[in-house]
């Protein structure tokens, strides 16, 4: 594997801690910016309206520039967002600057998988993407427990300098590593990129996408309320296990990298099944210590095997222009952490126990398994047209050779 892809994994890094590290620093930011607990968890929301909006917007903007100069332009907007953001003074600022975070993450990992997979064999495509997204699933287990504590000790604009610093050794990662012959303009134009999305099965993939870590988010939106009111752990025990979850997640994660790249198809699927089962399971899962913690590794492993398949899935949807296809998965991603919490929030509302986030759960993986099906039956259909229309050709090419050699 080429040594560039240590770059991608230090930005992915800086960005999986900012992302979430802000969960764990509500309360510090709360208080000293004088405003409520809810207020303040609107600071998240604005880091994922960014991904949202800059996703394909920023991937667009830049679909004729270098895509080496692309990477390190976004990680600069990275830099600059959290120095921003530790340096406002009141709370709107706060949220203008984490908006401003938000927006370069889904184009660099769109980009960056698309540069990840072209340096590298066609067989070990899959590996390249679940390698730069390990800085990601790290993140959970290392830079945000560290960040937290750092916010906690020497208070939260500190943690967001010290992001910044990872956002400067992952720019100076992008121009040792990136070769510069690599980062050549694609060949593919705005419109091409835009035709990309035009495309019935880039918005199945895409829906695939939603569906499947919607399933993840339904239930880890509310893994610590399981893990207290079901399975008996005390409140100070939540961030272990949350680490725990972290550790699954990366296992997961180099596992459907290298699944991935013997088939792909499989592997998707596989992950997607296994997500439901693992779902449908916790109200077993969470009536014991030891079970929960169980339950709270695999999740992490079902859902993270899934992640490379389902970002190849795009960019094979629109091999011709992935680019933006790729950027608009990472947004998929985030409304999927939207929607899923809002509909795990939905059981939990209606009253069907502490558990019955992660059996929503359980129903949207298994939607998404329905969703993927139709992408590939569309996919083969197509596929089986393209075909028939290529054996009539020949069938009249060579019925006029006969006719002119008569």
């Amino acid at each position: 594997m080429p040594l560039a892809l240590l770059a991608l994994a230090v930005g992915a890094f800086g960005i999986g801690t900012t992302e979430f590290v802000m969960m764990g620093l509500l309360p510090d930011v709360a208080a000293d910016l004088d405003i409520s607990l809810p207020a303040a968890g609107h600071l998240v929301s604005a880091y994922a309206l960014g991904v949202v909006i800059g996703a394909p917007l920023l991937a667009a903007a830049t679909a004729r520039m270098s895509r080496r100069a692309v990477l390190i332009g976004l990680m600069a907007l990275f830099v600059a967002g959290n120095a921003l953001s530790a340096l406002a003074p009141g709370n709107e600022a706060l949220l203008a600057a984490r908006f401003l975070s938000g927006l370069p993450h889904g184009a660099f990992f769109g980009v960056g998988a698309v540069v990840a997979t072209n340096m590298v064999a066609p067989e070990r495509r899959a590996r390249s993407v679940s390698l730069m997204f390990l800085g990601l699933t790290v993140a959970n287990v290392v830079g945000v427990p560290a960040a937290t504590l750092m916010g906690q000790h020497l208070g939260w604009r500190a943690t967001f300098l010290g992001v910044s610093a990872i956002g400067l050794a992952a720019i100076a990662s992008l121009a040792l590593l990136i070769p510069r012959d690599h980062g050549g303009a694609p060949a593919t134009s705005l419109r091409g990129e835009l035709a990309a999305l035009r495309s019935l099965p880039v918005w199945l993939a895409l829906g695939t996408t939603v569906a499947g870590f919607g399933a993840l988010f339904a239930a880890y939106s509310y893994i610590a309320p399981m893990l207290t009111d079901a399975a008996g752990y005390a409140d100070a025990s939540v961030t272990l296990l949350l680490a725990l979850f972290g550790v699954g997640a990366t296992a997961g994660n180099l596992l459907g990298g290298r699944l991935a790249d013997h088939a792909m198809r499989a592997t998707l699927f596989g992950g997607l099944a296994s997500l439901v089962a693992v779902l449908a399971a916790f109200p077993l899962l969470m009536r014991t210590e030891w079970t929960a913690a169980l339950a709270v590794v695999l999740l992490g492993t079902a859902a993270f095997v899934t992640g490379s398949p389902l970002q190849l899935m795009v960019m094979e949807k629109a091999s011709a222009a992935p680019s933006l296809a790729s950027s608009a998965n990472q947004a998929a991603f985030n409304l999927a952490n939207a929607g899923g919490a809002w509909i795990g929030g939905l059981a939990l509302a209606a009253g069907f126990g502490v558990t019955s986030p992660a059996l929503a759960g359980a129903a949207l993986a298994a939607l998404g398994i329905g969703v993927a099906a139709v992408a590939y039956g569309v996919d083969r259909r197509r596929g089986g047209l393209a075909g028939a229309r290529e054996l009539l050709v020949a069938a009249s090419a060579r019925q006029e050779t006969q006719r002119v050699a008569g």
